[in-house]
C-alpha cells in the first residue's frame, strides 16, 4: 500500500496524478481502478452520461482505467486501486481502506487524509511526499 497524504480537498487531483504515474511506469490502463468516496469522479460522471449499461460494460471489458464510487462498485478486482479519501471519508478512513483493499490485487494507493491510518495494522504502507 502507498499512502499519499494530502488534504481531502486535494485528494482527487493527487489521485489523478497517481494514475498518470502508474500509466507512465507501464501499467496497463485496464489494470487500474479509481475509487472515490462521496462525490463521483468527473470522469465517472462523463462516462455515466452515455448510460448506465454502457458505463458498467466498460468495467467488464477491462480495457481502460475504470472510475467508480466505492459504495456502488460491483465486485471487481484489479491489479491496482487508487482510492480517493475525500471529505466524505473523514472519520472512516480505516474502514474505507479495508473495503478498497478487497478490490486491489497487488497495490492500493490511498490519496487523502491518511493520518487516521497511523498506528493501525493497515498503516504498513509507504508514505509518498505530498
Amino acid at each position: 500500500m502507498q499512502l499519499v497524504p494530502v488534504t481531502p480537498e486535494a485528494a482527487l487531483e493527487r489521485a489523478d496524478e497517481a494514475v498518470d504515474l502508474l500509466l507512465e511506469a507501464g501499467r496497463n490502463p485496464g489494470d487500474v481502478l479509481v475509487l472515490t468516496t462521496g462525490a463521483p469522479h468527473p470522469w465517472q460522471q462523463h462516462e455515466l452520461s452515455f448510460g448506465e449499461e454502457r458505463y458498467w460494460a466498460q468495467l467488464a471489458e477491462g480495457g481502460d482505467v475504470f472510475y467508480a464510487d466505492l459504495a456502488t462498485v460491483r465486485p471487481v478486482r484489479r491489479e491496482v486501486v487508487v482510492l480517493v479519501l475525500g471529505p466524505a471519508a473523514a472519520g472512516r478512513a480505516v474502514r474505507t481502506v479495508e473495503q478498497a483493499l478487497t478490490h486491489a490485487v497487488s497495490l492500493l494507493v490511498v490519496c487523502g487524509a491518511t493520518e487516521e491510518l497511523a498506528g493501525t495494522p493497515i498503516a504498513g504502507g509507504q508514505a509518498v511526499p505530498a
